[in-house]
């Protein structure tokens, strides 16, 4: 049996598997492909609608084969909301998933940071690797309930009798804003971005705060940053950048004022971003126009490994222009990074050492590493592998640990969501 940490995985055995949380809270699953979305609104599982291929919700307890799940899911994902409508997950007892196989045996528990403002969590999801299945922990939140859970899946949510669930329409663009921008990435030989209504809601909500308090700012006075807007819009995402620029009154406006501009133009045309929402308000002490632009990559397994495997492979690189041999990957040392990674962001603290004290050879213990020596680095804001790595070698600290030759083995974790945006931890063991 494994106690899980968020980031940490457990391999599945053949078969059904079942996930219960104690405390009357609702439980969910959505089922998705590669890509994160679903196929329709038959992959909602809900207490409206309990069934579907290969999964079932009964009295709270969600039963997973994989083996039955319809053609093309490659992933499952399942959530906690409280049974009242628009209550706050902290109002009651912290969930806490039990994961037994089909005979009854424990096979896994999590028990996610306490949440605070979220009135949805993802708990965990079943994802497929290779001809067998793993579970992985999350512990990432939603503010705005269902509704918001299933729109960064691609479901949108109608309560009512006769539909529990129609495809969610693109985000309406009346000024062209999102044909500006595609032209100008075509240009570059960036692909497409795609509307998405949750970065919009996010764009819309920023750009009013900063309005109101008549000022640019990345965290407005009422003590959010645009990187939590993004998580509470219920947008899980991978990588994110934005534009905060006040003067252009139109989308063309503005879509100039970026071209002209050297690392506004990058963050435009950068070809990783998939997704986009936008929004400008006039107001405020001088009376300006206001814009917050969001650009975004959700949030995978598969991408969080690919981003994780190039931090390695950069690093691997540095120890070897020193003539140093390279780091082995410790899924154990990953395991921990990655908890640190979401810790930081879910407890919104940056520190080698957490609230409760522990300090990252207490993490790496209660991970399971045997590592004799451990040493830590820790980021935040870079928004990709190369630009966190180039960070930490121009930092003579971190420099150190990445080149040092005691070091044989490496995990590294990744969070996004926190008031810095994005939080990196690599972390070695010899």
């Amino acid at each position: 049996m494994s106690e899980l940490v968020p980031g940490g995985n457990v391999p599945l055995p053949g078969g059904p598997v079942l996930l219960r949380v104690p405390g009357g809270l609702d439980v969910s699953a959505l089922i998705t492909d590669d890509g994160g979305t679903v196929g329709g609104d038959g992959d909602f599982v809900f207490y409206n609608q309990p069934d579907a291929p290969g999964t079932r919700l009964r009295d709270g307890t969600l039963t997973v084969d994989p083996r039955r799940l319809r053609a093309g899911a490659t992933r499952v994902t399942v959530a906690v909301s409280p049974a009242v409508p628009g209550a706050l997950l902290s109002d009651s007892p912290s969930p806490a998933l039990h994961v037994t196989d089909a005979a009854g045996r424990t096979l896994a528990r999590f028990s996610p940071p306490r949440p605070r403002r979220e009135t949805v969590l993802l708990l965990a999801e079943l994802y497929r690797r290779g001809e067998g299945w793993k579970l992985r922990a999350l512990g990432q939140g939603y503010a705005d309930g269902l509704a918001g859970l299933a729109r960064d899946f691609g479901v949108a949510i109608v309560d009512d009798a006769e539909d529990s669930g129609t495809l969610a329409p693109p985000p309406a663009d009346p000024d062209g804003f999102l044909e500006l921008v595609n032209s100008a990435r075509a240009a570059a030989g960036s692909r497409p971005v795609a509307a998405d209504a949750r970065l919009t809601s996010a764009a819309r909500a920023h750009a009013g705060a900063m309005a109101a308090g008549g000022a640019l700012s990345v965290e407005t006075r009422d003590g959010v940053s645009v990187h939590q807007r993004v998580v509470l819009a219920g947008y899980a995402y991978l990588t994110v950048g934005e534009h905060l620029v006040s003067g252009p009154r139109t989308p063309a406006e503005f879509v100039g004022h970026c071209l002209r501009t050297e690392g506004a133009r990058r963050t435009l045309r950068e070809a990783a971003f998939t997704h986009a929402g936008w929004g400008h308000v006039t107001g405020g002490p001088s009376g300006d126009t206001y814009w917050t632009v969001l650009w975004a990559v959700p949030l995978t397994p598969d991408g969080l490994d690919r981003a994780t495997g190039e931090v390695v492979e950069l690093t691997n690189r540095e120890r070897a222009r020193a003539g140093l041999p390279a780091l082995a990957a410790d899924p154990r040392l990953t395991t921990a990074a990655q908890a640190h990674s979401a810790d930081m962001v879910a407890r919104d603290f940056y520190s080698h050492t957490d609230p409760d004290g522990g300090a990252p050879w207490d993490r790496a213990a209660a991970a399971g590493a045997t590592r004799r020596t451990v040493g830590e680095n820790i980021a935040c804001g870079q928004r990709s592998p190369a630009e966190v790595v180039e960070g930490w070698m121009n930092s003579p600290g971190h420099r150190a640990n990445i080149l040092k030759t005691g070091f044989t083995h490496i995990g590294v974790g990744l969070a996004g969501g926190g008031r810095a945006g994005m939080y990196w931890t690599q972390l070695f063991g010899g």
